[in-house]
């Protein structure tokens, strides 16, 4: 193999790797010594928390043989990389927390067990905020890669600023072409807020569409799997492996077929109604979001596509109602790690009440144990009815916003986020700037909708903005294919950090 064909792996997409290993230009060893060598040359940007290089080339070794015998998987020899939400048999699952330190999980998630079964070659684990619990990445407890101690992820396109939470080491490794294609979990926009601040595509399928088993719980009825690539081209092909029902081990998986995500990418939307939220385009959101959002929405009218104006009344109240749901499943889910199973255990303690209490207070960190105390509030005895059962109430609420929506338009559009990615440590003790950064991404997630995010041009810095789509219920398929129309008439998708 050429060298120059090297030096030019890390600029080729998931569909253009598939391709070239089926042509035999290159070898799945030789794809996945270049991205561990990458992933190992940029460690600065604390993307990845574990590599296994005997791992990962044993896998890509076992690809080559299924590309000879003609055996090969739609994603064969393709290297992928995994947020250390999902549990993986070869390497450390930690979910970015001190309580999981050094825990290996006797399995693999079903989306990682999946993404394997379409012949994709695992190149490591990516860093999240603790317990997938943040919109910055900066409540990693874990040490990424080349780092002694935690360190916050750093955005490519400006070290001193977020990559967003809390999948930020994978938008970070697909935007640094350490890998091609990543996944993330979407719990309130975690997966479409780090994919608008790192110029890359992600997206979150409808609630039960891709497995939750294997995936460490943070908020059980909110939490999705889904694929985060440079392109909608390259998320189709990741998604269409991800997804489908696995109805004996997750009790919220559909029992929906898997779909060719890829088979209408290139469909027309000439007459694609995108409803226009008045709500997400009010105070808050700053003018050089808006102005890359307002030129790709001037695309889509080129395209053919017809802007509706529409309302979403309760976007407002979707943080409240996510701040107490969210913390309610997370302090039940959580209340698991204990010292006693797996996982950290405090060293000195007196009896088991004391070992709990002092298990649980090092190994979780102040994020993680705000959000326990805010969920257990919320759910006692006298607060409940006040407080968790009215967030359920508004949410639904939310979902029927979105329908009577629906009712006028085929998708809907505006930004991910108000404003570009800021500074590390700008939000510093003040989780509420935090939060309010999900206020685009939070009403979706509230009403189990698939939603996406798509490079649409740069903002303030030159940093990169992201277009939000959001579709109905099962309508992936129509979100890719507007996103890959988009991505044929510009090129947001193509630009990649300077210095890589």
């Amino acid at each position: 193999m050429s060298t120059t064909t090297t030096q030019a792996l890390h600029d080729l997409g998931v569909s253009e790797l598939a391709a070239g290993l089926r042509d035999k230009q290159f070898s799945a060893v030789e794809a996945a010594q270049h991205f561990l060598a990458r992933a190992k040359a940029h460690q600065n940007l604390g993307a990845f928390v574990a590599l296994n290089e005997d791992t990962t080339l044993a896998q890509a070794r076992a690809a080559d043989a299924r590309l000879a015998a003609g055996t090969a998987g739609a994603l064969e020899g393709v290297p992928i990389a995994h947020k250390d939400i999902f549990v993986t048999r070869d390497f450390p699952s930690t979910a970015g927390s001190r309580m999981l330190a050094g825990y290996q999980s006797p399995f693999d998630a079903t989306v990682v067990a999946k993404l394997a079964d379409a012949g994709a070659v695992t190149l490591g684990k990516l860093n999240c905020d603790e317990f997938a619990m943040g919109s910055a990445n900066e409540n990693s407890a874990v040490a990424p890669v080349g780092f002694d101690a935690p360190a916050p992820v750093r955005n490519p396109w400006d070290t001193s600023r977020i990559p967003g939470g809390s999948s930020g080491g994978s938008a970070v490794a697909v935007a640094a072409r350490l890998a091609p294609a990543v996944t993330g979990t979407d719990t309130g926009g975690s997966i479409r807020q780090p994919a608008s601040f790192c110029g890359i595509t992600g997206i979150k399928p409808t609630y039960g569409r891709a497995s939750r088993y294997g995936m460490i719980a943070f908020a059980s009825s909110l939490d999705q799997a889904g694929p985060m690539a440079r392109s909608a081209e390259d998320c189709a092909l990741l998604l269409s492996a991800m997804c489908g029902p696995d109805l004996d081990r997750d009790s919220t998986s559909l029992d929906v077929p898997a779909e060719n995500f890829s088979a209408k990418l290139n469909d027309s939307i000439d007459g694609l109604r995108i409803g226009i939220p008045a709500e997400f385009f009010g105070e808050g959101l700053t003018p050089d979001v808006r102005a890359a959002v307002d030129a790709a929405l001037k695309e889509y009218e080129k395209l053919g596509a017809k802007l509706v104006p529409i309302s979403l009344p309760r976007t407002q109240l979707s943080i409240p109602v996510y701040y107490i749901i969210a913390p309610a499943e997370a302090s039940s889910n959580l209340s698991r790690f204990d010292g006693v199973k797996f996982g950290h255990r405090a060293k000195d303690y007196t009896d088991l009440v004391d070992m709990y209490k002092k298990t649980r207070a090092e190994g979780f960190g102040d994020e993680v144990k705000r959000r326990i105390m805010i969920g257990a509030y919320v759910l006692s005895h006298g607060y409940y009815d006040a407080y968790y059962l009215q967030a359920q109430k508004i949410r639904r609420m939310i979902a029927d916003d979105f329908q009577n929506a629906f009712k006028d338009c085929d998708l809907i559009a505006g930004p991910v986020a108000p404003t570009v990615a800021w500074k590390l440590g700008d939000h510093g003790n003040d989780p509420l700037a935090d939060y309010l950064a999900d206020i685009f991404t939070l009403p979706g997630s509230l009403a189990g909708l698939p939603g996406m995010s798509v490079p649409a041009g740069f903002g303030e810095g030159g940093l990169p903005v992201g277009l939000q789509l959001i579709g109905n219920y099962f309508q992936e398929a129509r979100l890719l294919n507007a996103a890959h129309r988009l991505q044929q008439a510009t090129d947001f998708h193509l630009r990649q950090p300077g210095g890589l």
